[in-house]
């Protein structure tokens, strides 16, 4: 194919929004959509070189294997060496141990699913994970792997027109299936592969169905494109659900600029965009570890200026050093795939960082107080099979670990590691608990809402209700996240809340639900808003031993701002007016003294991020229900 002054100015408007958009999203909201205007232009490219092949009867799957990774491969895996040896100076071993992982799936193109995986409570700060924006290679490398044998095997049965239509069918259902799946199942939908793949197939329509366009009208359907973009770059924002049917328009926008074939443009064509464009691949592999690198050392946000000229700059480099490099590409056989040099990457890569995740990130080589911690820091390890994230019945609910289960806890995702701990100080007495957590659910009990939540909240309430064996319940939530919003990012700042109607109602939700359970149980133990970090505690602990201090006690904030943040949740449980039998407790008599709330506290690591307390925390924290 001719090279396409017009295609390469597209991959610089999407590496432009994709660079800006990481290092500040308020410099371009709709940013991250360049990565989908990506998807377009790989579907185009891919599908003119597979049907091209098919035409001639010249097309070879394994040289076309071959081909991708001479492209992809060499680049990523350098830009991962580099990262795996500054990170044996610069990195915690618990965030080396996590690089080592990613490292791994990065070159093994399965980090979408990894950090799919990883979405959720989970998830460490995406601003830590050095290789997060891998998923997208992956996704591509995933379609690269499927759509060649898909078109060859249909051309053994159908006419090239037939599987034209046949791709057009399969787009739109790609879009359809997308758009379920991103209210269905919001995480996965954007980093896997099945709700992705209609986007590079929008680029593949794009070449079986070229547009037949007279010069006027070609300049109208680029402007028509751009301004689809660009208006998705703006208006477009992280708050919309993604990629979903908003998607559609960079897509379109892209597939209209394709269609458009106006090499002499002055906004593609220009020689600003052809030279970012031809770097765009590597600048958009060496942006995302300098945005990391600016939030991981706390560096001010003059950086982030810094950070746009280096990623150039090295995307520079790296085409012109590594790039441009040229691997042999006559194999066709599998056989011959011991001389494809990429592959050597691969396996050296993905071995080292298999090393360092086998190592946990060569933890036995830092302080045993560090080692200490990082065993502290563990998330309770009923999370994974017993707290949920969509409708559950509850009768479902998991149930632990005395038979006689005489006990219910019930909230959000912050109820779960105090069910654990509660368990084991329960289990002596041969007593259990019912285990009733929804992940971000607002206590909404009797909630008109028709949604999961709204319904699991009135089902678990009622099925609690009328079990007569539960006669004690445990009762937390995230409070004032859930009701004023907010959280510790921009400590020691004060926020202002606003205590609206919402905030109101939410509040009777609760005392409603306080005083049901009072009317129908022995007992009801409810906390108090458990302190929150305004970093990741990995974080924290990893700041005091870089610098070789005290790991004993680590602040997470002070009192007052505790107090001040949660003021209002504060202030209505200690002028509430509850039957005896609801005991309130206060986890800022274990977390913190007059002057300071800790992430560490007389060496236990009291949470697992930053803000869900830590099994060990949680212990401290079941120490204020006493037993009768």
């Amino acid at each position: 194919m001719q090279f396409r002054k017009d295609i390469n100015g597209l991959r610089a408007m999407a590496v432009i929004a994709v660079v800006l958009f990481h290092f500040n999203d308020n410099w371009m909201p709709g940013g991250f959509a360049g990565v989908d205007v990506f998807f377009v232009i790989s579907g185009f490219l891919m599908t003119s070189i597979i049907f091209t092949g098919i035409k001639k009867e010249t097309f070879s799957t394994i040289k076309f294997y071959v081909a991708r990774a001479n492209r992809i491969i060499p680049a990523l895996a350098f830009l991962c060496f580099v990262l795996v040896i500054f990170g044996w100076f610069y990195l915690t071993p618990t965030d080396y141990k996590t690089l080592g992982k990613h490292v791994g799936s990065s070159v093994g193109f399965l980090s979408n699913f990894i950090y799919w995986r990883e979405a959720g409570y989970f998830d460490v700060d995406s601003h830590r994970k050095w290789l997060l924006h891998t998923w997208s290679l992956s996704v591509e490398w995933q379609f690269y792997i499927l759509y060649p044998l898909l078109l060859v095997g249909l051309s053994k049965c159908l006419s090239l027109k037939s599987i034209k239509v046949t791709l057009l069918l399969a787009t739109v259902f790609g879009y359809l299936l997308c758009i379920y799946a991103t209210y269905r199942w919001p995480d996965p939908a954007y980093y896997l592969l099945h709700a992705r793949a209609w986007e590079m197939m929008v680029g593949g329509l794009a070449y079986l169905y070229s547009f037949n366009l007279s010069d006027g009208r070609k300049k109208g359907i680029e402007w028509l494109g751009l301004a689809l973009i660009i208006l998705s770059y703006v208006f477009i924002s992280k708050a919309n659900f993604w990629p979903g049917y908003l998607a559609i328009f960079p897509v379109l926008g892209a597939f209209l600029l394709i269609q458009a074939q106006r090499n002499d443009s002055v906004f593609t064509g220009n020689r600003i965009f052809q030279a970012l464009g031809k770097w765009s691949y590597s600048i958009y592999l060496w942006h995302w570890p300098l945005v990391v690198a600016i939030g991981y050392f706390s560096l001010s946000r003059h950086y982030l200026f810094l950070g746009l000229l280096l990623s150039v700059v090295l995307g520079w480099a790296s085409y012109h050093f590594i790039e441009r490099r040229r691997f042999r590409s006559d194999i066709y056989r599998p056989a011959q795939l011991i001389k494809c040099k990429p592959i050597y990457f691969t396996f050296g890569v993905g071995l080292l960082g298999s090393v360092i995740l086998a190592t946990q990130g060569f933890i036995k080589q830092s302080p045993i107080e560090y080692q200490k911690l990082v065993t502290d820091t563990r998330p309770s390890p009923q999370r994974d099979s017993c707290h949920i994230h969509s409708y559950q019945s509850p009768d479902e609910a998991c149930e632990y670990f005395g038979k006689n289960v005489t006990w219910a806890t019930f909230g959000d995702s912050h109820t779960v590691e105090i069910a654990y701990a509660l368990a084991r100080k329960l289990k002596p007495y041969g007593q259990g608990i019912k285990h009733f957590s929804f992940s971000g659910c607002k206590p909404a009990y009797q909630d008109r809402e028709s949604t999961p939540c709204a319904k699991w909240y009135n089902d678990a309430v009622d099925y609690i209700i009328e079990d007569e064996g539960i006669r004690n319940v445990v009762f937390n939530h995230r409070f004032t996240q859930q009701l004023m919003g907010g959280n510790a990012d921009h400590y020691p700042a004060h926020q202002q809340y606003t205590e609206t109607d919402e905030v109101r109602e939410l509040t009777s939700h609760i005392d409603k639900l306080i005083l049901l359970f009072a009317a129908k149980k022995d007992n009801v133990y409810v906390f108090y808003p458990v302190p929150e970090l305004p970093k990741d505690i990995h974080q924290l602990m990893g700041d005091k031993l870089r610098r070789g201090a005290s790991l004993d006690n680590i602040v997470g904030t002070d009192t007052q701002w505790y107090e001040h943040r949660n003021a209002y949740m504060i202030q209505h449980f200690d002028n509430a007016n509850y039957p005896a039998n609801v005991h309130l407790l206060k986890p800022q008599d274990m977390f913190c003294d007059p002057e300071n709330c800790y992430a560490v506290k007389e060496g236990t690591a009291l949470y697992f991020d930053e803000d869900h307390p830590s099994v060990a925390g949680a212990k401290k924290l079941v120490e204020l229900i006493e037993l009768n």
